[in-house]
């Protein structure tokens, strides 16, 4: 049971951003100035470590590359029991997010996760 998914609308901006990006990533941000929005980098721009966690791998068709999902292990600890769906809303996002100036920002839309769906789970990667 994966941990992240991807609407289509979101699959497809992330196309047309990893075209001009190349490969991508997410780090699901805990707030400050940018509330609680995925933010969306060109892979490996937004330095992750032992304090990150890895949710999962987004498979998104037409990128050849994963689509990395990275949490702070703190903030997984409150998000833990949810799977986290990646969606675009129209309006204007964080300025540090890839699709800032496309006029659309990711969201993300969670729910809790069942008992079996969290068994089969398991601890996040990373």
């Amino acid at each position: 049971m994966p941990r992240v998914a991807v609407t289509a609308a979101a699959a497809e901006l992330l196309r047309d951003l990893a075209g001009t990006h190349g490969p991508l990533m997410f780090h699901q941000s805990g707030g400050c100035c940018d509330g609680s929005a995925p933010m969306c980098y060109p892979a490996g721009e937004f330095l992750t470590s032992a304090s990150d966690v890895l949710l999962g791998e987004l498979r998104v068709t037409g990128l050849a590359e994963p689509v990395g999902v990275w949490m702070a292990r703190d903030q997984f600890a409150y998000w833990s029991h949810t799977h986290l769906t990646i969606d675009v809303v129209p309006g204007r996002g964080s300025g540090f997010s890839l699709e800032a100036p496309t006029g659309q920002r990711f969201l993300t839309r969670s729910r809790l996760l069942t008992d079996a769906e969290l068994a089969e789970a398991g601890e996040p990667g990373g």
